[in-house]
């Protein structure tokens, strides 16, 4: 009876390397837009604040339609849009007057497609039946790092080999990813979410749970942990060592990845011998640790272990929160999932947008502005203390 999910979830790791896929591959690319269609940075930066900012508004509108017609019809709607997305991408440009609209056109259509399978796929791995659903819950989370270092490592092999000029072929060959992963999730098993006769939660009614706002902080304070460091590694790498961007990317942002994808395959497989409780509040205290180093210690090397020691930190708080939420609100739901997606976005966006703003006042100094985001590990730990409590009083 569990084995026949196996494909299932395996069809949900590649569901997260999609979703790496639609986040991180355009990002490559911006000084080849630049280069080639003369577009501004000012308006290549506007894709980045669309991508995730219309991803924030399908977490939000996908509570209204997502059980209504199912989560295979909505998991293949999410696949084809991510691939129609990637093929217009190499399409459009060319055909539109302005290239620019082109490009912008398809982030539209992906970016609908990532914010559907954000919602979709922790719940469709967590009505799987498993005996350890946290451990898998951490495990699925994982291939969103892997695939964000694949694309990294892919693309730059590609661009290497053939050139950059070739962009195009490469947006088409990561287009079969979700293709052939949406024939997948019209074959496999998908279990529901409730049991039989059982009705989710409206947000209305999630909103008069209290442990509810408590898991929503968590989630914030998670994207915003994750975000607020790893935006901004790169920059650090650059600064510091003063190497070429290749190379810090690679000892910046893909440190910071590989890391994050250890710490969730670790608990994936040995989480049944530790509390996640446990687990989620050391991670936290390694995070303010990280984020001391950075901010306090001037040496360049200590910053960047610091960046890579953060993405070992925030690895759990994400998939972790997810798993909380689930077991102590079972009837939360579609729309409990979709509610934790917008807050873990909010604080993807937030993070960051701190960081920047607490610089800015100081004449960009990063340190200081990683430093003022030691808040969000701090509340996330406040929130698991919380948490805790009330599991207990229950």
């Amino acid at each position: 009876m569990k084995n026949k999910y196996q494909k299932t979830i395996y069809a949900c790791f590649i569901g997260y390397i999609v979703q790496a896929i639609i986040n991180n591959f355009v990002p490559l690319l911006f000084l080849t837009f630049q280069d080639s269609y003369g577009i501004p940075l000012s308006k290549i930066t506007l894709l980045v604040t669309f991508n995730f900012g219309l991803q924030l508004l399908v977490d939000l509108a996908s509570v209204g339609f997502v059980d209504k017609i199912g989560y295979r019809a909505s998991m293949v709607i999410a696949h084809v849009l991510s691939a129609a997305g990637l093929f217009l991408l190499a399409v459009l440009p060319e055909l539109l007057p302005d290239p620019f609209m082109g490009i912008f056109l398809a982030v539209v259509i992906y970016a609908v497609g990532g914010g559907l399978l954000e919602v979709l796929v922790s719940p469709v791995v967590e009505a799987c039946p498993s005996e350890h659903k946290e451990q898998t819950m951490s495990l699925l989370h994982s291939f969103y790092c892997w695939g964000h270092v694949g694309v990294v490592l892919v693309s730059t092999a590609f661009f290497r080999l053939f050139g950059i000029g070739n962009w195009k072929i490469l947006a088409c060959i990561w287009a079969l990813v979700p293709l052939c992963n949406m024939i997948a999730f019209t074959r496999v098993p998908i279990a529901s979410l409730l049991e039989d006769g059982e009705k989710g939660f409206t947000i209305k009614e999630l909103a008069k749970q209290k442990i509810f706002w408590v898991f929503m902080l968590m989630m914030l304070c998670a994207g915003a942990s994750e975000q607020a460091v790893s935006q901004w590694a790169s920059t650090f790498a650059e600064r510091g060592l003063g190497v070429s961007k290749t190379l810090g990317d690679l000892a910046g942002p893909m440190a910071f990845a590989v890391l994050m994808g250890t710490s969730r395959a670790f608990y994936g497989k040995y989480g049944e011998k530790i509390n996640l409780d446990h687990f989620m509040a050391g991670s936290s205290i390694l995070c303010m640790a990280a984020y001391l180093c950075i901010s306090l210690i001037p040496s360049p090397v200590f910053g960047l272990v610091g960046c890579a020691v953060c993405g070992l930190s925030v690895g759990i708080m994400w998939p972790g929160t997810f798993s909380k939420a689930a077991a102590d609100i079972p009837r939360g739901g579609t729309a409990l999932f979709a509610m934790m997606a917008l807050a873990g976005d909010m604080g993807c966006s937030g993070g960051p947008t701190l960081v920047g703003m607490i610089s800015s006042q100081f004449n960009d100094d990063l340190k200081k502005g990683i430093l003022a985001a030691v808040i969000f590990p701090l509340l996330l730990l406040v929130g698991i203390l919380m948490s805790r409590s009330s599991a207990k009083n229950k």
